[in-house]
């Protein structure tokens, strides 16, 4: 059974860091794309980030620069590094799971690639 777990969500102010990270079983990280979407009520979930084969990674034009995703294959966890934070960027944070290694860039990529999901956690930043 596969079970993706994410954490390290909160409120933080304008311009501080978060980081994030999704603890996976049944699954190993290092053999699947893997990605971080968010998603605000009333609006579609949007992909942010993946990471795929050889640690290639994608981004929204509105996180590069900011956003930094990452594997630790030790212990089988996806992460996101936020920094720069924005009112924006506040919203639910979901990772997900595709069933192979490869990743389709985040521009034209999308949540019907992905199979397995987590519950999400909170992101909030003020102004």
């Amino acid at each position: 059974q596969v079970e993706l777990v994410e954490s390290g969500g909160g409120s933080v102010q304008a311009g501080g860091s978060l980081r994030l990270s999704c603890t996976a079983s049944g699954i190993t990280v290092s053999t699947r794309c893997m990605a971080w979407f968010r998603q605000v009520p009333g609006k579609e979930r949007e992909e942010v980030a993946n990471i795929g084969e050889f640690e290639f990674t994608t981004y929204a034009d509105s996180v590069k620069g900011r956003f930094t995703v990452s594997k630790d294959n030790a212990k089988n966890t996806l992460d996101l590094q936020m920094n720069s934070l924005k009112p924006e960027d506040s919203a639910m944070y979901y990772c997900a799971s595709r069933y192979v290694r490869n990743c389709i860039p985040v521009s034209l990529g999308g949540r019907s690639h992905f199979t397995y999901w987590g519950q999400g956690t909170q992101v909030t930043v003020s102004s």
